[in-house]
């Protein structure tokens, strides 16, 4: 007999790990993904390819021809540069024999002329390539000579089920003359690392949103997109004087409203340097839900009475700057100029007006 002595954790114990566990590394996490799950997380990795090609599609089913998501080099499809990932999902690393009919496939179709053979072909898997199969794509040689082997009880009955396709004649031709170069893998950390530039890894996995950056600061000339809440900015002001405010420029005489004007100005750049953060790093429509939940928590204050335009903005955006946005995934980002700019953005898609026209 021996004592009990628990491998102690390989960091320090944190708070973290005490109302969590210990994390799970990505890459294992993907092994225990779903059927769902898995087919979730493809989506969200295929997105990553999109600056690589022209067009990324995703095929699927029955008379797929062996292709699961290509990638495009130009609109012309299958008929110029292209490249095939086929993503697999079995309770085991992938094997030799789990691939013999994707290279028939391959072949085939474009022996058929469906489409030029793929620049590459990248077999992706839930539980990874196992390392015989490893081995065999790197040499390419090999890999032609085992799939010949092959043919007759793996691809020969099982590429269609309208027929049988011997490897004969022609298309044996065809395939002495195919370039197995073009089949390779991609491990789980090379997906993981694709994953992250999409805005769908820190919902996925955990683990925080990256730095915000800085937000830009406000041109001298406003730009044509801030046109409709500057106008409502103007009216605001305009109200409380009792003066029309035709531009900007008008603000000169009244410097504490044009400090004012500044500020807010800044809060709705901010606002907009939030939604450009958010394209890159959370699923799409986690800003608008974010709006949504700051137009919920405004527009009761916004909507009462009010002695002025001006009165109206100012407490609203301090009702904004006073909100807690705690269930948005951004909310660890958002901060409270970020909120009243969100007032402005609304105000810029007419949600919000700060002179109604019933005054």
């Amino acid at each position: 007999m021996s004592e009990i002595k628990p491998k102690p954790l390989a960091s320090v114990a944190s708070a973290e790990h005490v109302s969590s566990g210990v994390p799970i590394p990505k890459a294992m996490r993907i092994r225990t993904f779903s059927p769902d799950d898995w087919e979730d997380f493809i989506e969200e990795w295929s997105t990553s390819l999109s600056g690589a090609y022209v067009k990324v599609r995703r095929f699927g089913g029955s008379g797929d021809l062996g292709v699961d998501i290509a990638g495009f080099t130009s609109e012309n499809g299958f008929q110029d540069v292209w490249d095939n990932y086929q993503c697999k999902r079995y309770d085991h690393p992938l094997r030799p024999s789990d691939i013999w009919v994707e290279l028939g496939k391959i072949i085939y179709y474009s022996f058929k002329n469906e489409y030029l053979p793929p620049r590459r072909h990248f077999f992706v898997a839930s539980q990874g390539i196992g390392t015989s199969l490893e081995k065999l794509l790197n040499k390419p040689d090999t890999l032609k000579a085992k799939t010949r082997e092959n043919w007759e009880k793996h691809c020969e009955k099982e590429i269609t089920s309208t027929a049988e396709i011997p490897l004969t004649g022609a298309l044996e031709d065809h395939f002495d003359a195919f370039d197995f170069r073009i089949f390779t893998s991609k491990s789980h950390v090379e997906l993981i690392e694709g994953h992250s530039t999409t805005g769908y890894h820190a919902v996925r996995f955990g683990g925080g949103l990256p730095p915000r950056p800085h937000p830009n600061k406000p041109p001298t000339t406003p730009e044509e997109t801030e046109s409709r809440y500057i106008r409502q900015l103007l009216d605001a002001y305009g109200d409380q004087l009792g003066t029309a405010m035709c531009d900007p420029v008008a603000l000169e005489a009244h410097a504490p409203i044009k400090r004012d004007f500044l500020r807010q100005r800044e809060r709705f750049y901010h606002a907009e340097s939030l939604r450009n953060f958010a394209r890159d790093t959370v699923p799409e429509g986690t800003y608008a839900a974010l709006q949504d939940e700051v137009w919920h928590g405004v527009i009761d204050i916004c909507e009462s009475h009010h002695q002025d335009g001006f009165e109206r903005m100012r407490t609203t955006l301090t009702q904004a700057a006073a909100l807690s946005l705690t269930a948005n995934p951004l909310s660890s980002v958002t901060k409270k100029q970020d909120c009243q700019g969100i007032c402005h953005q609304l105000a810029n898609d007419d949600r919000l007006t700060w002179v109604p026209d019933n005054g």
